[in-house]
C-alpha cells in the first residue's frame, strides 16, 4: 500500500485552509549528511516535507501561495534538473517535468533557481510560514530572501508576521488518517516477524550483531529499513537504555532487550521485547517481567479518547512500584514512592512517546495551558514500562541485578478503545516459552 497524490493535495488543502489568505509557507526537505569520505548516508527525506509532497528526492524545496481570498493556492515545487550524467552515477530523477505530471505541482522550477523565484513570492504576502529553528542554514537563507525583498523596490511589502510552520504541521501530523493507521500497520506486522524470528533464533554464545542480522533480514525482505538504530542487550546491556554497540555474546541465562522495529513508506514501528536467551526464564527474572507485562497491559487499557496523556504512565508506574515493594526491592510506602519518584532508581523514562513518520514523532504533549492533552481520535502512542536493575546497584539483592526488561508496544486511541498495533508478536511468558521451545 501506498499513498496516493490525492492523500497529499488533501494535505496541502488542510495546510492552506490554515495559513489564511495573502500567505506563503516555504519548507525544505532533509540534507544529505556525509558519513565519511565519498560516502553519504542513504538519504531519508525530511518527514513533514514529504508529508505535503510526497517528494523523495534530496535539493527540494517545497513553496504554498494563498491568493487574496485564501480560497484557492499555488503549489510549487523546486528540484533538481534531470541530468544525464549525474543520473548515471546516482539514479534517476523526476525532474521539473515529473514534478509537475508524477507530484501534481502547480509549477516546478530548478532548485538552482530558488534564490531568484523565491523573491518575487514572498513580495506582497502577509504571513509567512516556516520552519524556524529547524536548519540554521536554512534560517539564514530565508533572512536572506526577506532582505532582499524588501529592498527591491519594486513598491511591494514583505511578510509583516513570521508563524512557525511547525505549530499547524505537527498538529496535523499528530491526528493520523485511516490511510496512515493502514500504513503503521504494516509497518507493525513486519516488525513483529523480525521480533519472531529473533525468538525463534537466539541461542547462547551467538553475537547480539548476529541476532541484529536477524531483524535486518526480516527488514530488508520486506522492502524496509530500520526505523532507528537498533538495541539488542543481551544481560546487564539492557540496562543501559540506548544501547547500540550489539557488539557481545549472548549468555545461557541471561535475557535479552531488542528494542528495534521497520519503516515502511516514511512510516515507523517501535517495539520491544525481552525473552530469555536459552528460552526459560528464571524465577527472578520471571517475576520482574510479569510486573512489566501487567503494567504495560494497565497502561494499554488507559488510552482512552478523553483521557490524560499521562494516565498511562501513571498507572504502569503504580504497578511496578506494587511490584518492587511485594519483591522487597524496594521499602516504604508505595504513594510516598511514587511521590518522591524513588522509583527512578529502576525506571529512569517514561512510559510512551507519540509514534509516526517519525519514531519520537511530533505533537505536543500538553496543551496552551501547560496540561496534559487528552487522547483523540488517531493519535498513536507507544507503551514501554520497563525496570533497570544495574548490575553494580548494592542497594538491591545480588539476584537482581543486571536484569533489564522493557516490553513495548505501539497503541492507536480510537472510539473503540485502544488499537495495538503489534499485537502479532507474542509477550506472555508462557507465549515466549513455548514458541522459543518450538525453535530448538
Amino acid at each position: 500500500m501506498k499513498l496516493t497524490q490525492a492523500d497529499f493535495q488533501e494535505r496541502r488543502d488542510r495546510l492552506a485552509e490554515q495559513m489564511g489568505p495573502n500567505s506563503i509557507a516555504i519548507i525544505s526537505t532533509s540534507p544529505e549528511v556525509m558519513r565519511n569520505r565519498d560516502a553519504d548516508y542513504k538519504f531519508r527525506t525530511d518527514s513533514s516535507f514529504f508529508y505535503l509532497t510526497g517528494f523523495a528526492e534530496p535539493q527540494a524545496v517545497a513553496v504554498i501561495e494563498t491568493d487574496e481570498t485564501g480560497e484557492e493556492y499555488i503549489y510549487s515545487l523546486f528540484c533538481r534538473e534531470r541530468n544525464r550524467e549525474m543520473e548515471i552515477w546516482n539514479g534517476y530523477r523526476a525532474g521539473i517535468d515529473g514534478a509537475v505530471d508524477d507530484y501534481e505541482a502547480d509549477e516546478a522550477y530548478a532548485i538552482d533557481l530558488l534564490d531568484e523565484e523565491i523573491i518575487a513570492k514572498i513580495l506582497n504576502k502577509e504571513k509567512l510560514f516556516y520552519r524556524i529553528g529547524q536548519r540554521s542554514d536554512f534560517d539564514a537563507k530565508v533572512s536572506t530572501w526577506i532582505t532582499k525583498a524588501n529592498e527591491s523596490g519594486r513598491g511591494f511589502g514583505v511578510p509583516s508576521q513570521l508563524i512557525q510552520l511547525d505549530q499547524i504541521l505537527d498538529e496535523m501530523r499528530l491526528h493520523k488518517s485511516d490511510q496512515e493507521i493502514e500504513l503503521m500497520q504494516i509497518a507493525s506486522n513486519i516488525s513483529a516477524d523480525a521480533h519472531t524470528r529473533a525468538m525463534q533464533k537466539v541461542h547462547p554464545d551467538m553475537m547480539e550483531y548476529a541476532l541484529e542480522a536477524e531483524l535486518n533480514y526480516i527488514f530488508g525482505q520486506s522492502g524496509c529499513v530500520p526505523a532507528y538504530n537498533s538495541i539488542v542487550g543481551g544481560g546487564k546491556n539492557g540496562c543501559i537504555l540506548h544501547y547500540v554497540e550489539n557488539n557481545q555474546p549472548l549468555k545461557d541465562g541471561d535475557l535479552v532487550l531488542i528494542d528495534a522495529a521497520a519503516e515502511y513508506e516514511c512510516y515507523a514501528s517501535d517495539i520491544t521485547r525481552t525473552f530469555p536467551v536459552n528460552g526459560k526464564f528464571s524465577p527472578e527474572q520471571k517475576a520482574l517481567y510479569q510486573i512489566i507485562l501487567d503494567a504495560q497491559i494497565a497502561a494499554i487499557d488507559a488510552i482512552q479518547i478523553g483521557h490524560s496523556y499521562k494516565e498511562p504512565h501513571n498507572v504502569a508506574v503504580r504497578i511496578m512500584v506494587e511490584g518492587l515493594v511485594n519483591l522487597g526491592i524496594m521499602q516504604g510506602d508505595v504513594d510516598k514512592i511514587i511521590e518522591s519518584e524513588r522509583y527512578r532508581q529502576f525506571y529512569m523514562h517514561g512510559t510512551g512517546h507519540w509514534l509516526g513518520m517519525d519514531v519520537h514523532d511530533v505533537g505536543a504533549y500538553k496543551d496552551e495551558n501547560g496540561q496534559w492533552r487528552s487522547y483523540e481520535q488517531g493519535m498513536v502512542v507507544t507503551v514501554e514500562p520497563g525496570l533497570y536493575i544495574a548490575p553494580d546497584d548494592e542497594t538491591v539483592d545480588a539476584k537482581w541485578r543486571g536484569i533489564g526488561i522493557r516490553i513495548e508496544d505501539d497503541v492507536v486511541a480510537t472510539e473503540q478503545g485502544p488499537l495495538v498495533l503489534t499485537k502479532n508478536v507474542v509477550k506472555s511468558i508462557e507465549d515466549i516459552e513455548a514458541l522459543m521451545a518450538k525453535s530448538v
